[in-house]
Order: C-alpha cells, then sequence, then structure tokens
C-alpha cells in the first residue's frame, strides 16, 4: 500500500515537472499564442504581449493549483476578474475569450501528452491530472464569464448615460451641439440626418437599427418620447419584408450641426404623419410634409372642427362611418372599389357616404383644397372618437 501511494506522489510530482517544463519551453507558448491570433479574428488585433501575458498566466496558475491538488485560490479569482474587464474594455466577446483559452489550452495538454511516455508519466495519472485541471478550469470559466458580464452591463451603462447626455446637447442647438458632434464623432462641416422613432417600439427600433450605416459616426439614445439617431450617412436600406416593415421611422436631413434640432422636430413630426396615411418603414418628412403640416396646426384644426360642427351633429351616429368611408376614399385616389374593400362594405355604400359626406358639410372632395379639407375633418372627427 505505502509503495503504491509512493509510486503515485511520484508519478505526480513528474507530471507538475512535465508541466512546468513545458511552460517554460521558449517555443511551445508562442505557438500556443501565435494559434490563438490566427484561430480567432477578434485577438488578432491584440498586441502579442497582451495574449502571451495572460496565456502564462493562467497557466502558471493552473499548474500551482495541480501541484497542491487544489482549486483556485482568491487571489488567481482576482487575476481572472482583472482579465475579464481587460478583455471587456477591449470590446472583445466572453465567447471570443473562452476560446482563446481552450485552444492555448488544447496545445499544452497535447504537447503534455506527447511527451508523457518519455518522462515515466502513466496515462492514468495524466488523466487525473486532466480532470483536476479541468475542475480548476471549471471555476475560472465561472468567474471569467460572471466578470466580462458585469463589466459589460457597467460599460454600457455609463455608455447610455454618456449617449443620452450628448443627445439632450445635441438637440439644444447653438454652441452646445457643435461640441457634443465633435465629442460624438459626428462631422461638424458635413450633413447630418436625423432619424426618430416611438420609445419603446421594439419594431421600430429594430428598423431603425438596420437602417444606421456601421461605418460613419453615428449616436443613439433616447430623448423624450422618441428613440433618436444622428447618423452621417443618409438610411442605408429600406426593408420590405420582416416584422421591422410594420414599423414607422420619421427621417429628416440632410442638416449641418445647427439645424440638429430642427430636424428632430421634423422627423418626430414625420412618424404620426405616416401613422395617419398608413406609411410604414422609413419616411422621410418631404414624403408627407402636406399631412405634417396639417397635423401640427391644432389651432387650425379646432376652427375646421368648430366651422362643421352643425354638419358633426346633422350626422349624429353616423358620423363616423361617412368619415372612415370619406377618409378611405380619399387615402385610395378616389377609388370606390379599393375603398369598399377596405372597409369591407359595397362600393355603392361607399358613393353613398362620400355623397352625404359633401351635402352636410359643403365641402366638395372632388377638388383638390376640398379633398384637402374633407380628410383632414375626417381624420379630427374620428380622432375624437
Amino acid at each position: 500500500m505505502a509503495s503504491g501511494t509512493s509510486e503515485t506522489v511520484r508519478q505526480w510530482s513528474a507530471v507538475v515537472d512535465l508541466i512546468e517544463r513545458l511552460m517554460a519551453d521558449e517555443d511551445l507558448l508562442p505557438q500556443a499564442v501565435s494559434g490563438v491570433r490566427s484561430l480567432i479574428a477578434e485577438v488578432s488585433s491584440l498586441p502579442v504581449a497582451d495574449v502571451a501575458g495572460h496565456t502564462r498566466a493562467l497557466l502558471t496558475a493552473a499548474t500551482r493549483a495541480l501541484a497542491a491538488r487544489r482549486g483556485p485560490t482568491e487571489a488567481e479569482l482576482a487575476f481572472v476578474e482583472e482579465l475579464a474587464v481587460t478583455r471587456a474594455s477591449q470590446g472583445i466577446p466572453i465567447e471570443v475569450v473562452l476560446g482563446a483559452i481552450h485552444v492555448a489550452e488544447r496545445a499544452i495538454w497535447t504537447r503534455a501528452r506527447e511527451l508523457a511516455p518519455g518522462e515515466d508519466v502513466g496515462a492514468s495519472v495524466l488523466l487525473d491530472a486532466r480532470e483536476l485541471y479541468d475542475d480548476w478550469a471549471e471555476a475560472v470559466r465561472s468567474r471569467l464569464i460572471r466578470a466580462h458580464r458585469e463589466a459589460r452591463a457597467e460599460q454600457a451603462a455609463v455608455r447610455r448615460d454618456r449617449d443620452v447626455e450628448l443627445m439632450r446637447r445635441l438637440l439644444e442647438g447653438g454652441s452646445a451641439a457643435s461640441l457634443a458632434a465633435a465629442e460624438a464623432g459626428l462631422p461638424y462641416a458635413g450633413a447630418l440626418w436625423v432619424l426618430v422613432a416611438r420609445n419603446g417600439d421594439r419594431q421600430a427600433a429594430e428598423l431603425m437599427r438596420r437602417l444606421r450605416s456601421d461605418r460613419v459616426a453615428s449616436l443613439t439614445a433616447p430623448f423624450a418620447d422618441t428613440l433618436v439617431t444622428v447618423t452621417a450617412s443618409g438610411p442605408t436600406s429600406r426593408p420590405r419584408s420582416g416584422p421591422a416593415r410594420d414599423a414607422v421611422v420619421g427621417i429628416a436631413g440632410p442638416v449641418g450641426v445647427e439645424e440638429i434640432a430642427t430636424a428632430h422636430r421634423l422627423a418626430a413630426s414625420a412618424v404620426p404623419a405616416a401613422e395617419s396615411v398608413g406609411r410604414t418603414g422609413a419616411v422621410h418628412v418631404g414624403e408627407v410634409a402636406s399631412v405634417v403640416a396639417v397635423l401640427n396646426r391644432t389651432d387650425l384644426s379646432a376652427s375646421l372642427v368648430a366651422r362643421h360642427q352643425d354638419a358633426r351633429r346633422e350626422l349624429g351616429p353616423s358620423a363616423v362611418p361617412v368619415a372612415q368611408a370619406v377618409r378611405a376614399w380619399l387615402e385610395a385616389d378616389r377609388d370606390t372599389a379599393t375603398a369598399a374593400s377596405a372597409l369591407f362594405v359595397h362600393a355603392n355604400t361607399v358613393r353613398n357616404r362620400v355623397q352625404r359626406f359633401t351635402r352636410t358639410t359643403g365641402i366638395d372632395p372632388l377638388t383638390t383644397f376640398g379633398a384637402l379639407d374633407a380628410w383632414w375633418l375626417c381624420v379630427c372627427w374620428l380622432a375624437e372618437e
């Protein structure tokens, strides 16, 4: 029994000596680092000394743990947390960090298996060492993942706060906007575009993300009840399909830095204007300019409603279906069949309701400005309902 124990201790010491010699090998660690940098693109941009230093530190700590047949100490885990924070600040995803460690581990243990027979290290003892190492590595990975996640969350919160403050200053205008644009990397003299969606609308936020180019400077942050993007290029595409296709993103531009506040107001106005005429997707304010002008004049809306309040009372409960028919008919470019299909009624019903609207209000929707007044009045009536 004592002889067997002594032999196990001897072989375990041989395993530790083997790994320490591998760590001292001048060629092995550079080869492992080279493998990591060539196989994992995100790591290739990091300095060689950075990758080599962290790899050596991790493997040295693992060797000490194997020699003492223990798990990681708090000092070793503190180093792991430091590594996680460093990689998070460099923008390296946690799966990339874990992949890099795995590549280095595989290189070390492959070499250890090759040399073990010549060092009189039995396969069973080497397997025990690998299992102990795996236990140590699992504790390290857990701490690494948690620390990386916490670091990314903290960095994201700081970035969000910074972006919100920059956006507030951009939309204030004046010299504050110029300085905020410079801090955000936006061109002071170049043309800028403003994209606006309803804050909290996930589909609209996704559509905005797809419209924004990753190749130019941009800033995205919430402002009041809107989500705003200021970018140095126009929308990259207009998605024709997908769940985000049903959302609305208002667009204004190109403008200079000093006009961003005005562009934000116009892009924000384009959202309800587009919704009111059934437009979805990316909508430039210039595409719904007349609708924006109409909907933004609440004083004139009130005057229009007051002017036709007698007609509203005369129509009584039928005012809503009449307004729906007139609006659908106008938005269908006066195509009775299309309006009837949209309302699920007979074409004659649409004709009768349009005629009744004309008779009671005195507005002729067949004329250019009459059609505008008719649509506007119907939108107001339906909004009241």
